[in-house]
């Protein structure tokens, strides 16, 4: 059995967090961890390791910005995502896209 994809799931707006955490675990290749605070996200980044990190809404852009500089100054091959809405199916279009990166890399 091949490993899960781990996503760790960045955004601060709880409603939308259980909307997007459900719907990525739907997949079974798929695992999402939720951090809804800067804080919690680089404590949760450094204990696991993650393939993406998907940024949800709640955090402005130089937040953004820091966040994935961050990410990427430990991981260097790690995708950040940024998604902000549009349903379902862009979700999961976004996460096979990221997913067809790393296995490019």
């Amino acid at each position: 059995m091949e490993a899960k994809t781990e996503i760790l799931v960045v955004g601060n707006h709880e409603k939308i967090m259980e909307i997007l955490i459900r719907h990525i675990n739907y997949n079974e290749q798929w695992n999402a961890t939720p951090a809804k605070t800067i804080e919690e996200a680089k404590a949760v980044f450094e204990q696991k390791a993650f393939d993406i990190v998907l940024l949800s809404s709640g955090f402005d852009e130089s937040i953004e910005q820091q966040l994935t500089a961050y990410f990427e100054s430990i991981k260097p091959n790690i995708e950040v995502v940024p998604h902000y809405g549009g349903g379902t199916g862009l979700l999961q279009n976004e996460i096979y896209a990221a997913v067809e990166r790393i296995k490019s890399k």
